[in-house]
């Protein structure tokens, strides 16, 4: 599983328009909501705002990956948002977020949705890679400097 395959560039959302999490959140699943990827985005919304409300995805170095998983989706989804400007998303370093990915699957999906959430977790504790992507200026870049870390499917 790459995760490009995973996020389409009308998935990437660069710069956000939400300046607080909830509004990140709400913004990212309308985008997957447009892509056609969740056919309940109100659902989606609801199983992901739960799940921050239990822990913050905030992990520290300027990214949260906020996730879920509802009936409403055919299979595993993601959408990328970089804020206009770093957010307080409650992470557990106690710094801004540069970077929020939000992934989202179906309830039986949760070795694919864990296997998700590694490798992002993984790719971003590349601090050049990091730093990379925290700079990009387009949805274009973020989704090449992603590609550019992954083997070929």
């Amino acid at each position: 599983m790459n995760l490009t395959d995973l996020v389409p560039i009308e998935c990437v959302r660069c710069p956000l328009q939400a300046t607080d999490k909830k509004g990140a959140i709400d913004e990212l699943v309308d985008v997957l909501a447009a892509a056609g990827k969740v056919s309940d985005a109100k659902s989606l919304k609801e199983a992901v705002w739960q799940r921050e409300q239990t822990r913050t995805t905030g992990i520290g170095h300027g990214l949260a990956i906020p996730h879920g998983k509802t009936p409403s989706m055919a299979g595993l989804a993601m959408a990328i948002g970089k804020p206009a400007t770093p957010m307080n998303f409650e992470a557990i370093d106690g710094q801004p977020v540069k970077l929020i990915v939000l992934l989202a699957s179906p309830p039986d999906k949760m070795s694919d949705h864990i296997q998700a959430l590694a490798k992002v977790s993984r790719l971003m504790t590349m601090d050049q890679f990091r730093n990379q992507i925290y700079g990009a200026g387009s949805a274009a870049e973020i989704l090449a400097l992603i590609r550019g870390q992954e083997k070929p499917s």
